[in-house]
C-alpha cells in the first residue's frame, strides 16, 4: 500500500475540501482526487461520500482513518530515520516568522519538529512581511510564517511567486481599561472608538496597515498616542486607562491583564498566518519534510 496514498487520504479527511487538501500538499486537484480513486480501487471500498460540497468520509473511510494515520506516521518515521542515518553531520533548514510565534504554537512547532528530526538543525529569523518575501526571493529563507489579511493589496500579486497554506486564523479586536463605557459589551463597532487615543504597533507593520486601512474604512484616523514594537507594554498601558487598542485576539488573549477587556469588532477582520515557499524553487529534503510533519503535527 502506498504510504503517501495514506497521508493523502488522512488530510483530505482532516480538511474534508479537496481544494483545501491539494494546497496543504502542494499537489494539483486532479491529482488528489485521483490518488484517493487509486486507493480505493486497491481497498475494494469507497472512502469518501461525494454527494455533498464538502466531502465526508464513509462508515469505511472513518474506520481506516486510524490506520491511515499509524501508516502515514510510521513511513515519515522511517523516512526521517533513513535520512538521519545517511548523513551524520546535522542539515540546515532557514525558516522565518513574523514576531508573535509563541500564542500560535509556532515555537512548538519548531521544537516538536527538530526534535524528531535529529538530523536537520532551525535557524529562525523573524522579521515583518514584506522583510520574509524579501528573503524567501533572495533565497536566505527556505520557508516563512506570514500573516496577511483579505484587504491586503499585495496578497493577489503572491499567488503566482509563492506557493502558500494556511497555518492558523485570527480576527482583530479592541483591548479596552475594563472600566471603559464599552468594555462590558460583546462586541464594539470600529466607529466607536473614533475619538479614542490609540495604543498601536509601529508603522510599516502588516497590523499597522491592516488597522489604518480598517479605520479609514469607517471614516476616520485613528489619534495615535503610542506606537511600540511589544503587545505585553500596549496591554499594560491600556490597563492603567492610557489608551486603547486594536490586536490580535490571540496574542492579545494569550497577554491577558485583569484590568483589561478583549472586545470583538462587530464586523470582524480576520487575517490568516500562512506558510509561504516560492513556488518556482523545488523544496529542499529538510523544507519538504517540514511541510510533511504539519498534518501529522496538528
Amino acid at each position: 500500500m502506498d504510504t503517501d496514498r495514506c497521508r493523502e487520504f488522512v488530510v483530505l479527511a482532516q480538511t474534508c475540501n479537496y481544494l483545501q487538501a491539494a494546497d496543504q500538499l502542494f499537489i494539483s486537484q486532479s491529482s488528489l482526487s485521483k490518488h484517493i480513486k487509486s486507493l480505493e480501487r486497491e481497498l475494494g471500498v469507497e472512502l469518501f461520500n461525494r454527494t455533498t460540497r464538502r466531502v465526508q468520509l464513509t462508515q469505511q473511510g472513518r474506520t481506516f482513518l486510524p490506520f491511515a494515520r499509524k501508516l502515514a506516521s510510521t513511513a515519515h518515521d522511517a523516512e526521517v530515520a533513513l535520512s538521519n542515518a545517511e548523513d551524520n553531520e546535522r542539515r540546515v533548514l532557514e525558516i522565518g516568522s513574523i514576531p508573535v510565534m509563541v500564542p500560535y504554537g509556532i515555537t512548538k512547532l519548531l521544537h516538536d519538529y527538530e526534535t524528531e528530526h535529529r538530523g536537520v538543525r532551525l535557524r529562525i529569523i523573524e522579521g515583518e512581511a514584506d522583510q520574509l518575501k524579501d528573503l524567501l526571493r533572495n533565497r536566505k529563507l527556505d520557508i516563512a510564517f506570514i500573516r496577511e489579511w483579505d484587504g491586503d493589496v499585495g496578497c493577489d500579486s503572491n499567488e503566482d511567486e509563492f506557493a502558500t497554506i494556511t497555518f492558523a486564523e485570527d480576527q482583530l479586536a479592541a483591548v479596552l481599561p475594563v472600566g471603559h463605557p464599552l468594555a462590558s459589551r460583546a462586541s464594539v463597532k470600529l466607529s466607536d472608538l473614533a475619538n479614542e487615543e490609540f495604543l498601536l504597533l509601529p508603522e510599516g507593520t502588516v497590523m499597522n496597515a491592516l488597522i489604518t486601512d480598517a479605520c479609514a474604512v469607517e471614516g476616520f484616523v485613528p489619534e495615535v498616542r503610542y506606537r511600540g514594537t511589544r503587545a505585553e507594554n500596549i496591554i499594560d498601558l491600556v490597563s492603567r486607562g492610557m489608551g486603547v487598542s486594536l490586536l490580535m485576539r490571540t496574542p492579545a488573549a494569550h497577554l491577558t491583564h485583569s484590568a483589561v477587556a478583549i472586545v470583538d469588532l462587530e464586523r470582524p477582520i480576520v487575517t490568516q498566518i500562512k506558510l509561504y515557499r516560492l513556488r518556482d524553487r523545488e523544496p529542499s529534503v529538510e523544507a519538504q519534510q517540514f511541510l510533511d510533519y504539519l498534518p501529522l503535527a496538528r
